[in-house]
């Protein structure tokens, strides 16, 4: 009885992590911006703690049944869509600024950061992850109908998906750096500013035009 319990937790955790990874390594506003702080070594922890932490929250939330209350105001999920659209197509305009108008010396410069650079970062994040409606689209309401078809064994579909998404940030964030050799040619970063430009700019025009 026991052996059959474990056996049915380990699976639900790795359908579940399974799951989440299919969902999170997906290019998007959230990757791209993990994806650039990790190249650059900057507030590179506080970005990954955080896009983490968000899903896992949201995955907690949509498991245990919040994912209802969104479907029923559909308005929420409006507004949190003007929003994030807004935001994204900013920040797209911002990176597309770079890449036609390069700032001198400024590829790949971490040393001296500011307290201001890191809060903005931070908030920037934030902002990336919560303003963003596919955030919640794939964690609280589809991942949380699939945990909540496995029954008592709805949290370790959760467990596992909030691990797969710590497992890709940690990954993407850290694992950047080892592109810092290519993006240290200021040709190449104006390649993946232009990446993000295109990635932010469509991701907002898509939200802006459903909402």
């Amino acid at each position: 009885m026991v052996e059959r319990m474990t056996h049915g937790l380990i699976a639900a955790a790795l359908a579940g992590f399974g799951t989440g990874l299919s969902l999170i390594v997906a290019i998007g506003a959230q990757n791209a911006f993990v994806l650039r702080q990790g190249v650059r070594r900057h507030a590179v922890l506080a970005v990954v703690a955080i896009c983490a932490l968000s899903d896992a929250a949201l995955i907690a939330l949509g498991v245990a049944g919040v994912g209802a209350f969104v479907t029923a105001w559909p308005a929420a999920l409006t507004v949190v869509g003007l929003a994030g659209g807004t935001f994204l197509v900013c920040y797209g305009v911002l990176a597309a600024r770079r890449v036609l108008r390069p700032v001198p010396g400024a590829v790949l410069q971490t040393e001296g950061a500011t307290a201001a650079s890191r809060r903005r970062a931070v908030l920037t994040c934030l902002a990336m992850t919560w303003l963003n409606p596919h955030v919640y689209l794939d964690t609280v309401l589809l991942l949380g109908s699939l945990a909540a078809d496995r029954g008592d064994l709805r949290w370790a579909f959760g467990i596992g998906a909030g691990l797969a998404s710590l497992i890709w940030f940690t990954a993407l964030g850290y694992g950047a750096r080892l592109l810092s050799g290519l993006l240290s040619r200021p040709k190449a970063w104006r390649v993946l500013d232009g990446l993000v430009a295109a990635t932010m700019v469509t991701m907002g025009g898509m939200l802006l035009a459903r909402a």
